[in-house]
């Protein structure tokens, strides 16, 4: 880590959010992420994807190696005042949206299981009355 540790206000980190100032939030720290971009190898989609929020949850769900989390120290830039974080929206679809999705789902399959033995044995009704002519 740097000697330097600047405490950040998170208006002030979402600022570095395109591909010649990239900055991200990783466990409360700051890293400046823009000459690693090219070099990241999940691609700089990954990384530009990650900014303007708190990435944690998204860096700890890849399971970085040792080594990968050792090369993050030296673009440590600082802290971010975690206080200053908005909160991540929780994306949840309605309850009624969800049943509704399910129900639509559960009569096609019931469906499904009543028509194609019907089918089944219709076709094996015309084969063999096709066969005996």
């Amino acid at each position: 880590m740097g000697s330097k540790s600047q405490l950040f206000h998170y208006d002030e980190v979402a600022k570095h959010n395109h591909k010649k100032d990239c900055w991200i939030i990783i466990s409360g720290k700051v890293y400046d992420v823009t000459p690693f971009l090219e070099d990241h190898p999940g691609g700089d989609e990954v990384l530009l994807l990650a900014v303007e929020k708190d990435a944690t949850d998204d860096f700890n769900d890849v399971g970085h190696s040792d080594s990968a989390r050792e090369q993050m120290e030296k673009f440590y830039v600082g802290k971010v005042d975690t206080s200053t974080i908005p909160a991540q929206p929780n994306y949840k679809l309605p309850a009624q949206a969800a049943a509704q999705s399910e129900q639509s789902s559960g009569l096609l399959v019931k469906l499904l299981q009543f028509l194609l033995p019907l089918l089944i044995m219709g076709a094996a009704f015309a084969l063999q009355y096709y066969n005996k002519k």
